[in-house]
């Protein structure tokens, strides 16, 4: 009896838990509009005082706000009727009374206002992973970007370009882009446009580099000069990419300086994807270097489990131990493809037999004639 009791009380209760939840999730998306029109006030001043910080205030919220897009969010905040094709197949489960209804805007949208919406429906599509959805977002985008030669709008726009590389990329079509970006990367440099130039260098770094482009990338580092004025994450980037290309090109020194110059630029209380990559980058040339990293950059919390497989390389170059190198590589070969670390780690076989040989000669310098 009680436990039936128990049961018809839950489902007698359960229309008004939906009730509040539903309200909840309501005055969750009312927060959530406000703030973003807070953010198109900073845009919308930042363009009457010339002052970027205000916009730039904006991007760095990015991360924040991207985590509250809903359908009636955006739905709130749309001027452009041609965006909301790529809302309306979420509206059956994101808002199923239908009730969000575009607000009537008075006036004309400035283009930086319009550009950052548009951007945050192309992260919400992003992030929903409908890529197909997201090109034809992100080129309608770029048509916007393209049309205007507004100053205002160089921070919105350089956020722009990489994500129209970034949704390129899952695709697998980010050969696409590469004449797009270099036009770009021009008119940015003309301008001093120092942001742009900054995301459009790195975006095509990581464009030559995806494709094993090390001879291009190479002659872009030298024929282009990363603006001074970039950010911290844009220097961090380019640092990275640095590193990758002096690694492969044996430079391993100026590498391995280029690859700490990335982790100290880099946040350090979030990022962790990229400083788990720039480590385990870091490691090999450390070792190719002949020399062995400390034990206590395994032990970071966030680096642990990442470093794992680089820990027993580690273990095995230091040891001069070929049977364990060779275990190592079969048992962890895919995850150092996907790291772009294999071809690297593959030229440590060299230092691992020194090490053996080294560790042999040792043993023998020990033997006195007396024992022979």
């Amino acid at each position: 009896m009680t436990v039936s009791t128990d049961v018809e009380m839950k489902n007698a209760s359960s229309p008004a838990a939906e009730k509040d939840k539903e309200k909840t999730k309501v005055d969750v998306d009312a927060q959530s509009i406000q703030e973003i029109k807070d953010q198109i006030k900073q845009i919308e001043k930042a363009v009457q005082t010339k002052e970027q910080r205000f916009v730039l205030r904006v991007l760095r919220a990015l991360p924040n706000t991207r985590r509250k897009l809903t359908v009636p969010v955006l739905k709130s905040l749309i001027s452009d009727s041609s965006l909301n094709s790529f809302l309306e197949d979420e509206m059956e489960t994101d808002d199923p009374s239908g009730s969000s209804q575009p607000s009537s805007k008075s006036g004309k949208v400035l283009p930086e206002v319009d550009a950052y919406i548009h951007l945050l429906v192309l992260v919400r599509l992003i992030d929903n992973k409908r890529y197909e959805d997201a090109v034809i977002c992100s080129n309608k985008l770029m048509s916007k970007i393209t049309s205007e030669n507004r100053r205002t709008s160089d921070l919105i726009a350089a956020k722009c370009y990489f994500y129209h590389s970034r949704v390129h990329e899952l695709t697998n079509n980010l050969d696409k882009v590469r004449s797009f970006l270099n036009a770009r990367l021009r008119i940015a440099t003309l301008r001093n446009d120092f942001e742009g130039q900054a995301v459009l260098i790195n975006c095509l770094l990581r464009n030559y580099l995806h494709y094993n482009l090390y001879d291009q990338a190479d002659k872009l580092v030298k024929k282009s000069a990363f603006p001074e004025n970039a950010s911290n994450n844009e220097w961090a980037r380019f640092h990275f990419y640095l590193g990758r290309i002096k690694a492969v090109r044996l430079e391993y020194s100026t590498a391995h300086k280029n690859l700490v110059q990335a982790l100290r630029k880099a946040p350090q209380t979030a990022a962790v994807g990229f400083r788990q990559t720039t480590q385990k980058l870091a490691v090999v040339v450390e070792l190719l270097l002949g020399d062995i990293p400390d034990r206590q950059i395994f032990r970071q919390a966030v680096l642990r489990r990442a470093l794992s497989p680089y820990f027993q390389l580690t273990q095995a170059v230091r040891m001069g131990e070929l049977q364990k190198f060779n275990e190592v590589l079969t048992t962890y070969g895919n995850q150092f493809r996907t790291d772009y670390t294999f071809k690297l780690i593959l030229r440590l076989r060299h230092n691992v037999i020194k090490t053996a040989i080294r560790s042999i000669g040792a043993s023998y310098s020990r033997i006195t004639p007396a024992k022979i």
